[in-house]
């Protein structure tokens, strides 16, 4: 009972947390995106700001991913969001005090970005390690409405406000973000004494924890919306404000569209994960999002005003259900580094497709910037998608439940192999897709 009792505190207070980082994380980036395209005017410009931010995470999400294994998971976020908000009055003091607005931006955003990149990790394997496996498919939905909300948002918060206030203001105003997410994680309160026996009578104790490398595919499919996403955050202020020659505030209705859109995803997911398993619904949700990207961008600001919302609606879905396919993959020791991973990686590929989407875009205009990030989201879809299709190789000490959070599940699935021989039916579930994790429902 009083595990339960902490789990759902755990559940309720996570993620106003992370509605608040992501919020205070973007509009801290946001506003650099608006101050550098109108001193520049290039789609360069705001991409050098956005690697600014990827290239320390890639570095340093995979090692940080593994402190996040080994230290108290709460107190790592705490002290990431306290950080985070002493980095983030220090841009509203440098302007005030007359500095660049150059190397402000791009100071303080590095320094954010190296506090993400133990954030990430840390804050997904305190999830992993408070909410019940039972309750995690549910959870993912509600905690990415909140981060993607939050970063969505910002855009609307972060336009508006600048054109109404001037920068300086709102900057101030961000820091407390951080703070309000420190606070709901202090709440949360100390992980429980877990039961000494935690397995059901006559089942064997769960598997030692597995390497992360095991979770490549599901680390692929997950990265790859990471891009997307970042990337797209760099196009649209380029596309409305730099092309389309419109306001700061437009720019924010466009956003806050796109943030209405991937509520309604958080709602959908509900009804559609009941029925398709979350491999078909991440892999049909990142498609239709890719084919978004390309038709959005060509019917001015009146594609943007219906696209964005729409294309939020298919990788909101597609978001909630690759990331529940990875938390569930990962043991509770190795999640931080699972995370690290996924974080790293997917960052260390945006630098590359920054610098090919700028430079097209820089050279043409952003219609040829939103094909050629759609194009390289299709392809790292379908890849991931069919490498998860794909039967894995047999061996003799592995299950068919592999890849399956329940040990129970695992478990049960030997019978089955073994009765069946080698010649194993091809309508079971043969690896770590949509059967095994259709389970977590």
């Amino acid at each position: 009972m009083i595990l339960s009792h902490h789990s759902r505190r755990a559940e309720r207070l996570l993620v106003p947390a992370a509605f608040a980082t992501a919020l205070g994380n973007n509009v801290q980036l946001i506003i650099g995106a608006l101050l550098m395209i109108r001193e520049q005017q290039t789609m360069m410009a705001v991409g050098w700001l956005f690697i600014a931010v990827a290239g320390p995470q890639a570095l340093l999400s995979p090692l940080f991913g593994r402190l996040a294994d080994r230290f108290d998971r709460r107190a790592l976020w705490i002290g990431c969001d306290v950080t985070s908000a002493a980095l983030a009055l220090g841009l509203p003091l440098w302007l005030a005090c007359g500095g660049s607005p150059g190397p402000g931006i791009y100071g303080t955003n590095l320094a954010l970005a190296v506090v993400g990149a133990l954030f990430f990790p840390a804050s997904s394997a305190l999830i992993k390690e408070r909410v019940p496996a039972d309750r995690l498919r549910r959870f993912n939905a509600r905690y990415e409405m909140g981060t993607q909300a939050g970063m969505l948002l910002s855009a609307t918060i972060g336009g508006l406000s600048v054109q109404a206030f001037g920068a300086v203001p709102l900057l101030v105003f961000n820091a407390g973000t951080f703070v309000v997410s420190a606070l709901c994680v202090a709440a949360v309160g100390r992980r429980p004494d877990r039961a000494p026996t935690a397995t059901a009578a006559g089942e064997p104790a769960p598997a030692a924890p597995r390497g992360p490398l095991r979770m490549r595919r599901f680390i692929l499919l997950y990265a790859q919306g990471s891009v997307v996403v970042t990337v797209f955050n760099a196009l649209l202020p380029t596309a409305v404000i730099g092309e389309l020659r419109l306001g700061a505030a437009t720019f924010g209705t466009v956003d806050a569209l796109g943030c209405l859109g991937f509520l309604a995803a958080t709602g959908a997911y509900r009804i559609v994960s009941r029925r398709s398993p979350d491999l078909r619904i991440a892999v049909v949700g990142f498609l239709l999002c890719d084919v978004g990207l390309v038709l959005q961008s060509q019917f001015g600001i009146v594609g943007y005003l219906v696209g964005v919302p729409l294309g939020a609606f298919f990788f909101g879905q597609a978001r909630i259900a690759s990331r529940t396919m990875l938390m569930t993959s990962a043991d509770d020791a190795s999640v931080g580094r699972v995370f690290g991973l996924a974080n790293g990686g997917g960052l260390a590929a945006t630098v590359g497709v920054m610098f090919l989407v700028a430079t097209v875009t820089d050279h043409s205009d952003t219609r040829y910037g939103f094909g050629v990030l759609a194009a390289l989201a299709l392809l790292a879809t379908l890849f991931a998608g069919l490498l998860l299709r794909s039967p894995a190789p047999a061996r003799p000490d592995v299950s068919a439940g592999r890849y399956r959070s329940s040990t129970a599940a695992a478990v049960s699935a030997v019978p089955r192999r073994n009765s069946s021989g080698a010649g194993t039916s091809m309508s079971e579930p043969s690896d770590s897709s949509a059967g095994a994790i259709r389970t977590e429902a």
